[in-house]
């Protein structure tokens, strides 16, 4: 992989204030929920994204993986989907913003909890514990601590909940009790189905079981196939026609009064097997000079330095990547609003003292310490408009 030297020629860093911040409190995921739920008139709700108008019933689907810009590209393979982008359904169809950064757990806990993450918590794949000094997994929760001193915001399934509203999640058993589930989708009730088609079918009537209903359901094999295929591979089409049908069936089977809604967690960019577009972390001695921990993943990277080496990291990290990313120390990124308007104190030591969110088609890979992740094709976490901009699609009945 790519080994940087003394004898490179680095050209000037990104400016921290030119990355492109998501649209935190008008068109972001952490604004979808309270929007709906403030509808449905569940007290401390704000309606933040305005054209959105109140339903009775509510549905938010959300396809994991299924970028604004992935939709786009493939209307011959999603045409039920391609047919919201418009307004013939007698709704809407517009991009809004994952949040920084753009990775799985990061967004379903925006999405659940209705908050940036700079509130929630949850700013990255991995991050450091400032309890133990561990790396944390926020995905797959390892090693393990308690998720509700980790994440102690209610959710807005369970302020609906206590305001009368049925609330209920539909989607695979296994995502029944997993942390990352009781800290960002609980509320209500749970309700496990192994197959899209099923849970198409109970999510609708979930809807019709009370006169006001709020109900998620989930969608998981298009992020997988683009993490192993690429988004630019017949397996991850495939897997885009059948979500397609799956919308569709849900669609059909709408009660009366009711609002769906179809998003993603983040989009994603297939990145070349190359030198020049996968840097190696444990390859080179510049970049692991005065790291103690490497956080987030390929594209949203946390470097935590030894104490006292903080602003070597950033300068060496700087001259290395900056042509390609967007390299920050952790105040300039909380200065530009990266983790929302607000990051909390109980939050702020797991943000990197380093930050760097790629521009280009690039990846800082670690082969040694993360050999699966370092071997995916498709990738995701920065603030590119390929992997920010998620779609939300209406329709109502």
């Amino acid at each position: 992989m790519y080994q940087s030297t003394a004898w490179d020629i680095h050209p000037e860093p990104l400016p921290v204030d030119s990355a492109p911040v998501p649209e935190y409190g008008t068109g972001s995921l952490a604004d979808l929920l309270p929007t709906l739920a403030a509808g449905m008139d569940v007290p401390g709700m704000t309606a933040a994204i305005e054209e959105l108008t109140p339903a009775d019933r509510n549905c938010v689907f959300l396809i994991d993986g299924l970028g604004w810009e992935q939709l786009r590209a493939h209307p011959e393979y999603a045409p039920f989907l391609t047919s919201l982008l418009g307004s013939s359904r007698g709704g809407t169809g517009r991009p809004i913003t994952a949040g920084y950064p753009a990775t799985t757990a990061t967004s379903l806990a925006s999405v659940g909890t209705g908050l940036p993450p700079g509130a929630h918590g949850l700013p990255g794949y991995t991050v450091r514990d400032p309890a133990t000094g561990e790396l944390m997994n926020q995905l797959r929760w390892q090693p393990w601590t308690d998720p509700h001193v980790w994440q102690p915001r209610p959710t807005v399934f369970q302020l609906a909940h206590a305001a009368g509203v049925h609330a209920a999640q539909v989607s695979a058993p296994a995502f029944q009790n997993t942390p990352l589930t009781k800290v960002a989708l609980s509320g209500g009730t749970f309700l496990g189905r192994e197959s899209g088609e099923d849970r198409m079918d109970l999510a609708a009537e979930r809807l019709a079981a009370a006169d006001r209903a709020l109900v998620y359901t989930y969608y998981s094999e298009v992020d997988g196939a683009g993490h192993r295929f690429g988004v630019d591979s017949d397996t991850w089409r495939g897997r885009l026609s059948h979500v397609d049908r799956l919308v569709q069936r849900l669609a059909e089977r709408l009660p009366p009064r009711t609002a769906l809604y179809v998003t993603a967690d983040h989009g994603m960019v297939d990145v070349p097997f190359d030198e020049e577009h996968r840097i190696d972390f444990d390859a080179d001695w510049e970049l692991r000079a005065g790291v103690a921990l490497l956080g987030g993943e390929g594209r949203a990277r946390h470097a935590y330095a030894v104490p006292g080496a903080q602003d070597d990291v950033l300068a060496c990290w700087r001259e290395v990547l900056g042509e390609q990313f967007w390299v920050a120390s952790r105040d300039e990124a909380i200065e530009a609003g990266w983790f929302g308007p607000h990051v909390e104190e109980r939050v702020y030591g797991r943000i990197g003292d380093v930050i760097a969110a790629a521009r280009d088609d690039v990846l800082l890979i670690a082969s040694d310490r993360e050999p699966n992740e370092s071997a995916m094709v498709g990738n995701h976490g920065s603030m590119t408009p390929a992997e920010q901009f998620v779609p939300l699609l209406e329709v109502r009945s």
